[in-house]
């Protein structure tokens, strides 16, 4: 097989880069070894896909270079993509805090993509194996393209795209392979890990996590030197998950405590002290228990208060008053871990920005070679923000490959 253009991976980024390209006339060739294209635009979202969000800013981005989205951002916007999805008459909802979600399925992000693709004459090959990358011409190691030895025959490109993500949920296929191509064509890595992922936690944490497992609850969570997110946390049977402890796991690191305000806009200790004076017999634990659930008052009264939990606020001095407000103003908890790449929704980390053009996300010195999505170290948060990256530094890539 030959093509202007091979792009490993048919995912957002993949399919994003390949129609673009062939919109310019390219010949594209999409290679990816799952059974089935787009597997995980499918499954996100809990199957409506949250494809971008109205406030996309590079801001929303975690990098080594956090300036080095804006150009790709800027080039390919949210708003591109949404007149996109209404050329393509999609119906689509804002959930919560810009995040845009389709009405009926993700299925129809996918379908507009591989749409897009057969209208400029994409060809997609699923099931295919990569067992070797290399250079054309080995004399010409910056350009003259490719050769790719695969499962279903030999490849030679023009140019070359790697879209192959990250180490997130190996079940739907994730491997280091475009790590290792990078190295391969002398590309940097910067350190990887799991990003946007539930905490887990042993001791009695965990006890306390897996008794209140099903509870949620909208909180202010933060670690030291980030921002704080305002979104729900949800306790389950191994620790915390919901939006705003993924939000918060991109930038926690090992033995950091997670602080969570469970009374977010809340001036407790004001409120306490108020009701000190007007209504000493009332009890805490009922004041509380109009602002979180029964089983999380019942719970943290336990362990912050456990002799006084059941008294008139009477009885509490103005120090234990304050005490117990701060305490629930800024809950610190310290993580055994997160669970890892088996359910991180992105990957941290990845090829080094430093080594790529962020105009064209090609490899400098090697202006056949480009990288870009998940693979590439650029991190979104929490709400369409890493499609939102997938699409611009597709289009990118297409606008020059």
């Amino acid at each position: 097989m030959e093509c202007d253009v091979c792009v490993l991976g048919a995912g957002a980024a993949g399919l994003m880069a390949a129609l673009t390209a062939g919109a310019r006339g390219r010949e594209v060739l999409v290679l990816d070894s799952s059974n089935k294209p787009g597997k995980k635009i499918l499954m996100s979202g809990g199957g409506r896909c949250n494809f971008t969000n109205l406030d996309i800013t590079p801001e929303n981005y975690l990098s080594a270079n956090p300036h080095f989205a804006k150009s790709a951002l800027a080039g390919y916007s949210q708003w591109d993509f949404i007149a996109l999805t209404q050329k393509h008459g999609i119906p689509y909802f804002e959930k919560t805090l810009g995040q845009l979600f389709c009405e009926r399925s993700s299925r129809d992000i996918l379908d507009m993509l591989l749409a897009e693709c057969e209208a400029v004459g994409v060809r997609i090959r699923t099931q295919c194996r990569i067992e070797r990358v290399m250079r054309a011409d080995p004399a010409r190691q910056t350009d003259g393209g490719f050769v790719l030895e695969t499962s279903l025959g030999r490849v030679r490109a023009e140019r070359l795209v790697v879209a192959t993500g990250g180490l997130s949920i190996p079940k739907m296929g994730a491997t280091g392979f475009g790590y290792a191509l990078a190295e391969q064509f002398g590309l940097k890595l910067r350190p990887t890990r799991a990003a946007l992922v539930p905490f887990v936690f042993d001791g009695p944490w965990r006890e306390l996590c897996v008794r209140l497992a099903g509870v949620s609850l909208e909180v202010r969570a933060s670690v030291e030197g980030a921002p704080s997110f305002d979104e729900a946390v949800l306790f389950s049977h191994r620790g915390l998950t919901g939006p705003a402890a993924l939000q918060i796991s991109s930038y926690w690191a090992p033995g950091m405590a997670i602080r969570l305000d469970m009374l977010p806009g809340q001036l407790l200790a004001e409120r306490l002290r108020q009701l000190k004076q007007s209504a000493p017999k009332r009890t805490i634990r009922k004041i509380l228990l109009e602002l979180m659930p029964r089983k999380l008052t019942d719970a943290l009264l336990e362990q912050l208060a456990p002799p006084k939990r059941a008294r008139g606020l009477g009885e509490w001095s103005t120090g234990e008053i304050e005490h117990l407000a701060s305490c629930l103003h800024s809950l610190a908890l310290i993580p055994a871990g997160t669970e890892g790449y088996r359910t991180a929704e992105v990957t941290m980390g990845g090829v080094d920005t430093a080594g790529l053009c962020s105009k064209t996300m090609g490899v400098k010195g090697q202006p056949d070679l480009f990288f870009i999505g998940e693979v590439v170290d650029v991190t979104g948060h929490l709400g369409g923000y890493n499609f939102q990256w997938a699409w611009s530094s597709g289009v990118s890539a297409g606008q020059a490959a």
